[in-house]
């Protein structure tokens, strides 16, 4: 049978290389994965669009779980990530992020920010620009990202510095990571695995969360840049 993944952005690397291929060379379920932001994936869901299983940032999980969608008892937490930033490649000296102070001189003086609006880590660096007090000034020349990686900016030329956490960053190798955000303004997201309350084979659906939650995934997780709950 094929299990249906719903499943963030940022651990997306880690699936694509080994997590999911895993699962159907031990168990022989195959593997349907549709990667959106968290709150893309809500919205597919409001429209009657029903996972199997779901990986999703902790807190919107748990609100599906209290709307019936995914069963509660299942959420199993699998890894963090905080949010980076990274360059476009060969364009002279990595910005200094060891400070607010120079984190706020380097966003102020790109040509252009790259950061979506609709993931968690966009989510939050638009609020972070806001208490900054640099909001106007970085937005009035930002490219903002619909979904998908917003380092793909940083190759064609509209960004000179992409925002998003860090293991989204790593999936566009191209790019040059600068570091994670200093520790003062920094935000982790956890994410959860759970079984939609609707999946077909729920043995199966269980199955995969607890693989997702394995040692040998949660090794994947951090080679991509997650960090262990």
């Amino acid at each position: 049978m094929t299990i249906r993944l719903f499943s963030t952005l940022a651990v997306r690397l880690a699936l694509d290389e080994g997590v999911v291929d895993g699962f159907t060379r031990a168990t022989g379920h195959a593997v349907e994965t549709v990667y959106d932001p968290t709150n893309v994936l809500l919205e597919r869901i409001a429209g009657g669009d029903l996972p199997d299983v779901m990986i999703g940032v902790r807190s919107q999980l748990d609100g599906l779980a209290g709307d019936g969608v995914l069963a509660g008892p299942s959420l199993t937490d699998i890894a963090r990530v905080g949010v980076g930033i990274a360059a476009a490649p060969g364009a002279g000296p990595l910005p200094d992020l060891s400070t607010v102070d120079s984190l706020k001189a380097a966003l102020l003086g790109a040509r252009s920010v790259a950061y979506s609006r609709t993931g968690a880590s966009g989510v939050y660096f638009a609020s972070l620009l806001g208490q900054l007090g640099i909001a106007a000034a970085v937005n009035a020349r930002a490219t903002v990202v619909e979904k998908g990686f917003t380092a793909q900016a940083l190759l064609d030329g509209r960004a000179d510095l992409a925002v998003q956490q860090l293991s989204e960053l790593r999936f566009v190798p191209e790019a040059r990571l600068a570091g994670l955000l200093p520790d003062a303004v920094q935000h982790y997201t956890v994410f959860a695995a759970g079984v939609g309350a609707r999946a077909r084979e729920r043995e199966a659906a269980q199955g995969l969360v607890e693989h997702l939650a394995a040692p040998d995934a949660v090794g994947r997780y951090l080679a991509a840049g997650l960090e262990a709950v």
